[in-house]
C-alpha cells in the first residue's frame, strides 16, 4: 500500500501566530523537564519528590502536544482532517493513533516536525517485526539525549554501585534497545556492548574479574540462557556482584525467582520501539507489590477490578514526559510530551492492555501494609499495571491462556528448568474437530534431560498454575477433566516451530 506524504504547505497568519505561541509554551515546559534530568542525582530527586498536582500539568502538556502537532506536523494535520477532528481542543477529542492508521499510513518525513526528516544526529531504529513487519522509527538528537538521561538516572537509582560495569547483551543491530542502552549507560558506567553472545560475556566476566558491580542488560529469556551457561561452566557466583536489567517483553515472578537464585536482583523496564525506551521501570516496591497481588485477592480486586485473574507487570512512570491514558477497551494510550520528539507520538495505541493507578490509590489499597513494602528507591511516581499485548492469547475451553501463565507453570519448581531454552504456543487439531493447546519447548543446546519426565512435569506444572490463577480454566477442569490434556512437544534447537527464528525477542504464538 502506498503511504500518504502530505506537505505542511503555507500557514495562514493565524496559524503562524498559534504555532509560535504553542511552540514557546511547549519549549518552556520541555526545558523545565530537562533541568530535572541534567544529572542522575537531580533525576533521582525529581522521581522521589513527584507530587500528584503535576498530573494536571502533564495532562495539559499532552493536550498542547496534540494541538501543536495539528499545525506543525503534516501527517497529523491530514490525519485529524480525515477523522473529522480538525478543530479538536480537548485531549479526548484527538483520535487515537496506531501503527495501522498513522505510522503505516504516512511516510516518515510527513510525520516529523515541520515535515523535515533529514537533520544531523538523527538515528533510525527498526522494530523487531514481532507484529509481522519491521517498521522504521526516527529519533532526533535532542530526543535521544533525554532518553539517555532518563535511562542513566534510573540505573543509578536502582543499581547503585561504586564501580558499575554494564554488559549490554541486547542485539546490536538496527533495533532501538541495544544501541540506545549502550550509549545511555556510558554516562554513568563502564560499558561493554557484547550483544547476545554468551561466550563473549563469559570471557568478559572472567577477564575483568569480580572487582566490579556488574549489570547485565538483556531480554529475559537471554538472561536465563546466561545463568544456565555460567552454571554449566562452574562459574564462581559468590565472588561476583551480578544484577540483571531486562526489557523488551514481560517476565513472570517464576522466572525472576529462578534468575535471582544467582543474580542479586533483576529489574525490568517498559518501552516500545514505536514510542521510546524507558517509559516505565520496576523498583523493589513494584516487585513486592506484584508478588502481593499474586496471593491477595482483595488487593487484586481493589487495584485491578473484580474478576481480574491476570498478574500484570508493574512499573513506575513519569507523566511529565510520557503521559498515559487507558481507553474504554482497556488499552494503553501514550503521548510523548516533550517538544524534542522529532516524530511526535500522540495518543498512540501500541496494543497493550493496562490499568493506571496513582501512588495514593495504591497506598490506600495496601493500608497498614504499605510501609513494610517500601524500598530504598522511594520513587513517588504513579504506577502502570501492564498486562501485555491484547492479542497474545489462545482461547481454550472458555478460558484465555496467556504466555505469562504458561511460563509460570514451566519454571516454578521444575528441576529441568535449566534444559528449557524457550517455548511457544500453538493449537493442534484432533480427530473429531477437537483442538488442544500445544506447548512447544525448545531445548537448550547441549541439554540431555529425560524427555518424557520433562514433558510430564511441564504439563502438570502448567495445568496446576492455570487452575490456580484462571477461574475459567479451573471450572473447565471440574466439568471436563480432559481439559487437562495440554500437549507438550520437545524440540532440539532450531527444529519444529523454532526453525529459522532469529529474533532476539521470543515469539509466543504460532
Amino acid at each position: 500500500m502506498t503511504r500518504l506524504s502530505p506537505s505542511l504547505g503555507p500557514l495562514t497568519p493565524r496559524q503562524r501566530w498559534r504555532r509560535a505561541r504553542l511552540q514557546t509554551y511547549s519549549w518552556l515546559l520541555t526545558g523545565a523537564y530537562r533541568l530535572g534530568a541534567l544529572h542522575p542525582a537531580v533525576w533521582k530527586f525529581v522521581a522521589r519528590s513527584y507530587h500528584p498536582v503535576l498530573d494536571r500539568v502533564a495532562a495539559r502538556h499532552a493536550r498542547l502536544a496534540c494541538q501543536f502537532a495539528a499545525v506543525d506536523v503534516p501527517a497529523y494535520r491530514d490525519f485529524l482532517v480525515r477523522h473529522g477532528a480538525g478543530q479538536a481542543r480537548r485531549l479526548r477529542d484527538f483520535p487515537e493513533t496506531t501503527k495501522q492508521n498513522y505510522a503505516g499510513a504516512y511516510d516518515e518525513q510527513s510525520r516529523c516536525q515541520e515535515g523535515e526528516l533529514h537533520r544531523p544526529g538523527v538515528i533510525i531504529d527498526e522494530s523487531s517485526g514481532s507484529s509481522g513487519k519491521p517498521y522504521n522509527w526516527v529519533r532526533g538528537p535532542r530526543e535521544l539525549k533525554g532518553i539517555y538521561r532518563n535511562a542513566a538516572g534510573y540505573i543509578e537509582l536502582v543499581f547503585p554501585g561504586r564501580k558499575l560495569f554494564v554488559i549490554n547483551a541486547y542485539s546490536m543491530g538496527a533495533w532501538a534497545t541495544g544501541t540506545t542502552t549502550g550509549t545511555a549507560m556510558a554516562r554513568i558506567a563502564m560499558v561493554k556492548n557484547t550483544g547476545p553472545d554468551l561466550e563473549k560475556i563469559v570471557d568478559t566476566l572472567l577477564h575483568f574479574g569480580p572487582g566490579y558491580d556488574y549489570v547485565v542488560a538483556a531480554y529475559p529469556p537471554f538472561l536465563k540462557h546466561l545463568r544456565d551457561r555460567l552454571d554449566a561452566s562452574g562459574f564462581p557466583w559468590p565472588e561476583y556482584r551480578m544484577r540483571g536489567m531486562v526489557g523488551g517483553e514481560g517476565m513472570t515472578e517464576a522466572l525472576r525467582d529462578y534468575l535471582e537464585e544467582r543474580f542479586e536482583e533483576v529489574r525490568s523496564g517498559y518501552g516500545a520501539s514505536d514510542l521510546t525506551i524507558g517509559m516505565g521501570a520496576e523498583t523493589g516496591f513494584t516487585v513486592r507489590l506484584r508478588k502481593r497481588l499474586a496471593t491477595d485477592q482483595r488487593l487484586r480486586e481493589a487495584l485491578l477490578g473484580p474478576g481480574e485473574q491476570r498478574l500484570p507487570m508493574i512499573f513506575h512512570y513519569n507523566p511529565l514526559e510520557t503521559y498515559l491514558e487507558v481507553n474504554d477497551a482497556g488499552e494503553l494510550l501514550c503521548t510523548i510530551n516533550t517538544k524534542s520528539c522529532l516524530q511526535p507520538k500522540l495518543r498512540y495505541n501500541v496494543g497493550d492492555e493496562a490499568v493506571l493507578r496513582t501512588l495514593a490509590e495504591v497506598k490506600q489499597a495496601l493500608g497498614a501494609g504499605y510501609a513494610a513494602m517500601w524500598t530504598d528507591e522511594r520513587m513517588n511516581l504513579p504506577l502502570l499495571f501492564l498486562f501485555g499485548r491484547k492479542d497474545s492469547t489462545i482461547s481454550y475451553m472458555g478460558a484465555n491462556l496467556y504466555p505469562q501463565d504458561v511460563e509460570y507453570g514451566l519454571y516454578q519448581g521444575n528441576p529441568y528448568a535449566a534444559s528449557i531454552a524457550r517455548f511457544c504456543l500453538s493449537l493442534e487439531e484432533l480427530p473429531g474437530l477437537e483442538y488442544r493447546p500445544v506447548i512447544n519447548i525448545e531445548l537448550r543446546e547441549g541439554a540431555d534431560p529425560d524427555r518424557e519426565a520433562l514433558a510430564e512435569i511441564c504439563r502438570k506444572g502448567v495445568v496446576a498454575h492455570l487452575s490456580h490463577v484462571s477461574r475459567d480454566f479451573a471450572e473447565s477442569l471440574k466439568e471436563d477433566p480432559s481439559a487437562a490434556d495440554l500437549r507438550v512437544k520437545l524440540f532440539d534447537q532450531g527444529e519444529g516451530p523454532f526453525a529459522g527464528l532469529t529474533k532476539m525477542k521470543n515469539v509466543y504464538l504460532v
